[in-house]
């Protein structure tokens, strides 16, 4: 595997810098609320089925005795 050296290292990392398609500001904006919303929409969803599974469990565990 060939050496290069840090100064054409250096020029190979700007180079593929330059290439690199930056996301606007408003992009930006809208994909960090929909991550916000997708959260929210995940922990009510794991909410809900940990309240059923625990109410499920609780009746099996009563149902025993």
């Amino acid at each position: 595997m060939a050496k290069t050296n840090p100064f054409q290292f250096i020029q190979q990392v700007r180079t593929e810098a330059e290439k690199v398609t930056w996301p606007t500001r408003k992009e930006t904006m809208v994909t960090t609320a929909m991550v916000f919303v997708m959260v929210t929409f995940a922990a009510l969803f794991f909410l809900a089925a940990d309240q059923i599974l625990s109410l499920f469990v609780r009746f099996l565990l009563g149902f025993g005795s």
